[in-house]
This record gives structure tokens, sequence and C-alpha cells, in this order.
């Protein structure tokens, strides 16, 4: 339940991929947000981490770095030294009382003649100070992003603090001689670089009921597809190489998950790079995909049969009885609690057996290592 944990603590810090070794988004506090960016190793321990802080955080946190550390080394899980950065954090924004030294006059010149260099009409958004601005850009298929900078008095002796939504790692490369012009002309080349990519995902979205996520940012890489009721595949795909076969996970009772499973391991030949990705899927898989046209999403989106919602914190029904005649979801946590309330559930190493709550069918939960 480590996602779980993780949004309670941190809501705006978001998974980036299905195994939760990489997270990134905002720390709110006293009514600012702190843009952070977490990557976790293989073997997801803490220790080897590497955290990215964005300007503002850095300067908030300077003279903390070792207690940081400490906190880093000793925390049992993500979510806990989540916690102890927030404790941290707080501690040092009260603790904070240093005025900041005013931007020379020469700042606002330099600043405003790169805005005028590159054009007024990509300024979205710039604060009272000039520390802050938004732009916008267009890659080369129109779709729109946005370039949030944060600059400090020392610019342009110092790279500004920038992020934009991608799927990838991005860091400026950046001179005392840069303009914004060229932070402008590093992001439009990688935007392109990331442009199969986001065509792929991009006719997944038009073309298919795509269950998770309901609103994807342009850094996501995961989509959860609708197959049918109950039955759904989750893909995740390598935004460097989007033409190749992403990782494929099947949702819904074995008795229908199985024949696809089989299929995908079968047709795996057919994958052609030169296709689309839906396609693609449709030839591997032998389906055809619900059409948007004909159905509503509600028709794929059942609710878990025993608390009777749909998400559960941020777990769906992920469970679901194997019985053709039944086939109700469930959140495995609902289901954990459910058969071990019964005297005549069982459990055997990581697997708990049972009886459906709906149809009395036998049932298993295959429980994760930390739970069980």
């Amino acid at each position: 339940m480590q996602n779980a944990s993780m949004l309670r603590q941190c809501p705006l810090l978001v998974p980036q991929d299905l195994h939760g070794r990489v997270y990134d988004g905002f720390l709110s506090l006293q009514d600012k947000d702190f843009r952070v960016r977490i990557n976790l190793p293989a073997d997801l321990q803490l220790q080897n981490a590497k955290i990215q802080c964005s300007w503002p955080l850095k300067n908030a946190l300077q003279g903390y770095q070792h207690i940081l550390k400490q906190r880093l080394q000793h925390s049992p899980n993500l979510a806990s030294f989540m916690m102890e950065l927030k404790t941290i954090l707080e501690a040092a924004l009260k603790n904070t009382n240093v005025l900041q030294t005013p931007p020379a006059p020469q700042y606002y010149s330099c600043l405003v003649k790169d805005i005028e260099d590159l054009g007024w009409d990509k300024l979205l958004f710039v604060d009272t100070d000039f520390s802050t601005i938004s732009l916008k850009i267009e890659d080369s298929c129109g779709r729109e992003h946005l370039i949030k900078l944060k600059l400090n008095a020392k610019y342009p002796n110092e790279a500004p603090d920038c992020s934009i939504e991608l799927p990838v790692p991005f860091a400026i490369s950046w001179t005392p001689k840069n303009t914004l012009k060229n932070i402008y002309d590093q992001v439009l080349a990688t935007l392109e670089s990331l442009k199969d990519f986001w065509d792929a995902l991009d006719e997944i979205d038009k073309n298919t009921w795509v269950l998770e996520p309901e609103k994807p940012t342009r850094s996501a890489t995961m989509r959860r597809i609708a197959l049918g009721t109950n039955v759904s595949i989750t893909i995740d795909l390598d935004p460097r190489h989007p033409t190749m076969l992403p990782e494929c996970y099947f949702l819904g009772a074995d008795h229908v998950v199985n024949p696809l499973k089989d299929k995908l391991n079968s047709n795996i030949h057919l994958w052609d790079p030169e296709n689309g990705l839906l396609q693609n899927l449709k030839d591997v898989l032998e389906i055809e995909f619900p059409l948007r046209s004909n159905l509503e999403k509600a028709d794929f989106s059942m609710d878990c049969g025993i608390c009777y919602a749909y998400r559960l914190e941020s777990a769906i029904p992920d469970q679901v009885c194997d019985d053709p005649r039944c086939g109700q979801p469930f959140h495995q946590a609902c289901l954990y609690e459910w058969l071990r309330g019964l005297p005549s559930s069982r459990q055997s190493f990581n697997v708990m057996y049972g009886e459906c709550p709906y149809c009395n069918k036998p049932i298993t939960l295959k429980l994760s290592a930390k739970r069980s």
C-alpha cells in the first residue's frame, strides 16, 4: 500500500511508472508548492535514492542537508521519509528569516531583453518581481506545453530552475551567455524527440476507453484501456522507443485474461514497428477495442462489491471473481479484510483462499510480500 501512503502524505507527488520507482510533483507547505523528483533504484532502497529539488526547495533546505541524509538512511519507506521531509521543511521555513538580496537593475533589463528576443506572445505569466515566469510552447503537432521558470537574483550568471511536464528527465544546458531563447530551443528539441511517443498515446486516448489515468498529463507513460466489462489491459510505453512492444498487464477474471495472455505470447512476432501502437495491439491480441461512440465509461468501471465505491484512496477494483456467471470486482484491500474475517478462509504462503462475497464460489487473493 506504498502508493496509498504516499497519496496521503503528498497528494501532489505522482508516481511516473508502474513499479513505484519514480515520483514527480510538488510538496505543498505554507501555501507554497515546492517541486521535487525522486528516483528509486531497482531494489527500492532509500539510501541509494536520487532526490532532485527545485531551486526554491534547495534554498529553503540550506543547512539541513546532513539531517536529511540521516533521515534518508534510516526511514523504513518512502512515505515515512516524505513525512520527515515535510517536517524538516516546515521547520526550515519557520526559521528562515534572512532577507534576500534584491536583484541589480541589470537583472530586469536583461530579462526584459530576453523576453523581447523570444517574443512577448510566448509569455503566459510573470510575477510582480519578475522572478517567476511561464512560457507557452507548441510542438510541430500543435500540442501546447508550459515551461515554468524560477530565476534568482544572479540571472543570467546562474541558470533558472526549469520545469515542464515530460516523460523523461530534462535539465537545461546553461552558460552565462545563454538566454530564454536557448531554454526555449532546448525544450523544443526535446518535445520533437518525443513526437512519436505522444502520437501513439493520443491515438489511444482518442479511439479507446482509457480508464486510468482519468486526466493523463504529458508526463504519463501508462494507460489502462477497457477491453470489455471487467477486463482491461494496462500498457506502459517507453518514451524513447514508442514503436516497440510496451509492458502489458491484464486485469480481469482468469477465464478472460488467460486467453489474452496466450495470444500476446504467441503473436508477439506480429508486432511491426512500422504500424501504429493501436493497430499492433489489435493484431497481437486479435481483438477490436470497444468504440467510444457505442458505450459509456461507466459500462467498464464497476464499483467494488464490498465497499460499493470505485476508488479507495488511489486504488481501483483490481480483483475479480473468476466465476463466469459472477465476475464481480473488488479492491484488494476490501477483499483481504473480507477473507480475513471468514472462518472458512485459509492462507498458504502469500495466497488467501476463501469464498466470493457475491456468489460464494471459491476465490483466491495473492498478497504482497509486505502484507503477508
